[in-house]
């Protein structure tokens, strides 16, 4: 039976919501230096079934009253109550999301539009929403009781009954533990509500504590490429922070492993690098390969993930390499690809404005987006769409909290139209000033000029080789550029004293300057910027609370300073959406895209060569690994990306940018690694171990195992098979692992007789059974 795209990629999502809806107890309120934020919980009304809610039409800020009302017409305001969290200063209404399922089967998200704080003795806080779809992916929601809850900084409370338009129905309650319903009692007289701050009541932890093990898993797998034993110990003593400042000072890339540095080879393959060696034999016999395909650089790149020590520059530089997309696929050679890399590498904990620059005298880029080609007779306006489009700000103006801004109305309602943040006519200004570069030819300003070849390592030059005012390429007519509150430099005047090419090379130069600040200055950037960077790093759907504090951080990084990137990086991975053990509301995360699926995986195995002696040669793509998965690293198939950051899950409300590349046959792909990596033994009895790329010269000279050793003594220690599924949630699952899912892997696991004392066989052959039902489980697929 064939399943269509959209049908199975809801199936997968909800089979996982779904899973840990019912599987990831709630994390109790604990004390100040705790990273965990406790769950929110929602009042019901006397019937536990029902939320407490009344109308908030017309009524700014009402008061519980039991026993509420039981419906509410569609597009009502609509206030609900909850205890058990605790706010920072400036966390307001677009920190809570408001989750709903109707008889159907349907997910909506429903806008929260105020949260107040009610003069209670215990805290508590109403939250007022209205009852329509904030996506717009379905119709409304069908009439009759709905189910709602509420998730605040990745955690949710439990669901409850409210009546749209009417009550009744066939929707299925949730199956609630008594004792996590919270009855409202209302007081003999209500007192009034208020919004002033109580002194220690909505104070946050200002530090992250190190003792907390999930979280600290969570972080390698945020923050790098997966966790391993060593990084996990190194956490645990020194927190998170320091770990963090560390990271900014380690080397890059590791000694080990430098950089490719194949030398720049002709456009057209000469007779010794053309994969012919019938005519003339290739010197090296790997010449077109090292030069000619991106093997050095996915090889490198592979053993950068599985092995380097600056983990999180490498994973900064791979999300920017998402952003400022260029593609093996139209870049000749691998070289070209290693100096584009460099500059995402080295901008990564620097200042964006600084690699906006150089990404647009980058030569690569240039050639990918037809930059060295565009001149004043024969402007190409593809580098000056995208810079805006998709590496800065956006086709539409948003707040700090990255929600669109609309025409008629903002925040944006119902029919509106989003506020474009650019027009045809600014990219047509600022095409012309981008007119005039190429690569780089002359010898006193390009050191790394070969004879023969074309320069990708040296910045674009302006005007190269050209001596004559008149054959010069640069367009010197005045520019309009980008208007926005708080703009400055909005029009660049022509150039009135270009009479010779130095003028003319200060005016271009001072042109793309005022762009570039032009464009750095806009107000979208951060909240852009710094929402993508999330989704890379932490969830796919962060609230607007969350994007509002690390927009903010690249405005302001405390000093001044916008831009800052080792500021807004630390915004990002120390936020508390982002910090604790555990997450609970089923929304959270990202689906780990194909190579984080990888390398979360072989790392947690203490990945290795074929013959264990050694490390991996780090070619993952011969038997098409990330082919077969939709993501082969530096060879996305458009400037777009891999995936784009608004997908939005079929059937559902929730964004899910990864899930873009989930269909049947790349889920069955995500299972075969597993499959190939876990199942193909190598060696002989008594001394068998997963072999799960052989070596195969010359493209695989190592190949790559995994260590699973360890687990095989856990194995042998206890017949049960407790110790070891243990073991892997502890691994792999930061401890969230539900008791219906062990209760189904531990029968699968003892069905594998071992004897007493148990054989190498016998236990190895438990722990490739006990590892492929983890790593294949829907659970294991989303990084949360």
């Amino acid at each position: 039976m064939v399943i269509m795209k959209s049908q199975f990629i809801l199936r997968v999502f909800m089979a996982f919501c779904a899973f840990c809806l019912v599987s990831i107890p709630a994390v109790a309120q604990l004390d100040d230096t705790d990273p965990n934020s406790p769950s929110p919980v929602l009042m019901r009304a006397v019937e536990a079934k029902r939320i407490l809610a009344v109308s908030a039409d017309g009524v700014d800020q009402p008061e519980p009253s039991a026993p509420g009302a039981e419906s509410f017409p569609p597009n009502a305001r609509v206030a609900v109550f909850i205890q058990n969290i605790r706010l920072m200063d400036g966390e307001g209404a677009n920190a809570f999301r408001v989750m709903v399922e109707d008889s159907r089967g349907r997910t909506y998200r429903f806008p929260v539009v105020d949260v107040y704080r009610l003069n209670t003795k215990k805290p508590m806080y109403g939250l007022i929403f209205e009852l329509r779809d904030d996506i717009g992916y379905w119709d409304e929601p069908a009439t009759g009781d709905i189910l709602i809850r509420v998730s605040w900084r990745g955690m949710t409370s439990d669901r409850g009954r409210l009546g749209y338009g009417e009550t009744g129905g066939s929707l299925k309650d949730d199956e609630i533990p008594f004792s996590r319903i919270y009855a409202y009692n209302p007081p003999a007289s209500a007192p009034a509500s208020t919004k002033t701050k109580r002194r220690g009541d909505l104070d946050e932890p200002q530090y992250v504590g190190y003792r907390w093990s999930g979280d600290r898993m969570r972080l390698l797998e945020q923050a790098g490429f997966g966790p391993t034993s060593a990084l996990d110990s190194r956490i645990r003593r020194i927190g998170l922070r320091i770990w963090l400042e560390e990271q900014f000072a380690a080397p890059y890339p590791s000694a080990s492993n430098p950089y490719p540095n194949q030398p720049l080879k002709p456009t057209n393959a000469p007779a010794d690098c053309d994969n012919d060696q019938t005519v003339t034999p290739d010197v090296p016999v790997t010449c077109f390969r090292d030069t000619y395909s991106m093997y050095p650089i996915q090889t490198w790149n592979s053993k950068e993930m599985l092995y380097g020590d600056n983990q999180l520059r490498h994973k900064i530089a791979w999300a920017l390499s998402q952003i400022w997309v260029t593609s093996g696929n139209d870049i000749q050679q691998s070289r070209h690809m290693v100096e584009w890399h460099k500059i995402l590498s080295n901008n990564a904990f620097g200042n964006y404005r600084t690699l906006m620059k150089q990404m647009t005298l980058d030569p690569t880029m240039g050639e990918y987006l037809d930059m060295v080609r565009s001149t004043r007779n024969n402007p190409n306006e593809n580098y000056a769409r995208e810079i805006k489009q998709l590496f800065t700000i956006g086709l539409f103006m948003l707040n700090q909290d990255g929600t669109i801004q609309c025409v008629e109305h903002n925040p944006c309602q119902a029919g509106d139209t989003p506020a474009a943040t650019y027009d045809q006519n600014v990219v047509n200004n600022l095409t012309k000033v981008f007119t005039g570069w190429n690569f780089c030819n002359q010898a006193a300003s390009c050191p790394n000029i070969v004879v023969g070849t074309v320069n990708y390592i040296d910045p674009l030059l302006l005007n190269p080789g050209i001596t004559n005012v008149s054959n010069q390429l640069h367009d010197l007519t005045a520019k309009t550029l980008l208007t926005y509150p708080g703009s400055t430099t909005t029009n660049i005047a022509a150039c009135a004293n270009c009479t010779t090419m130095a003028n003319i090379a200060t005016y271009a130069n001072n042109s793309m300057d005022q762009a570039i600040d032009n464009i750095f200055n806009h107000p979208s950037l951060g909240p852009y910027i710094g929402k993508i960077l999330i989704q890379q790093l932490v969830t796919s759907d962060p609230t607007p609370a969350y994007v509002s504090r690390v927009a903010a951080v690249f405005n302001n990084n405390g000093t001044g300073v916008r831009g800052d990137m080792k500021s807004v990086i630390r915004a990002i991975l120390l936020d508390p959406e982002a910090r604790g053990d555990a997450k609970t509301d089923p929304n959270y995360g990202k689906l780990r895209e194909p190579v984080q699926f990888a390398t979360n995986y072989l790392r947690a195995f203490g990945v290795r060569s074929a013959d264990r002696t050694t490390q991996s040669d780090g070619y993952l793509l011969g038997r098409g690994e990330y082919t077969g998965m939709g993501q082969i690293p530096f060879q996305s198939p458009t400037v777009f990306n891999y995936y784009p950051p608004s997908y939005v899950i079929p059937g559902t409300s929730r964004v899910g940018p990864e899930f873009a590349l989930m269909t049947t046959g790349t889920a069955i792909q995500r299972s075969n690694f597993i499959n190939r990596l876990t199942f193909t033994n190598g060696g002989t009895a008594p001394d068998l171990y997963p072999l799960g790329i052989p070596v195969n010269p010359p493209n695989t000279p190592n190949g790559t195992s995994i260590d699973v050793s360890d687990l095989q003594a856990l194995s042998a220690a206890d017949a049960t098979g407790n110790l070891l599924v243990d073991e892997l949630n502890r691994r792999m699952l930061h401890g969230t692992m539900a008791a219906q899912m062990k209760s189904t892997i531990l029968p699968v696991v003892t069905s594998v007789a071992q004897s007493n004392p148990a054989t190498t066989a016998q236990t190895l052959s438990r722990v490739q059974q006990a590892i492929y039902l983890v790593a294949t489980s829907s659970q294991y697929q989303v990084q949360r």
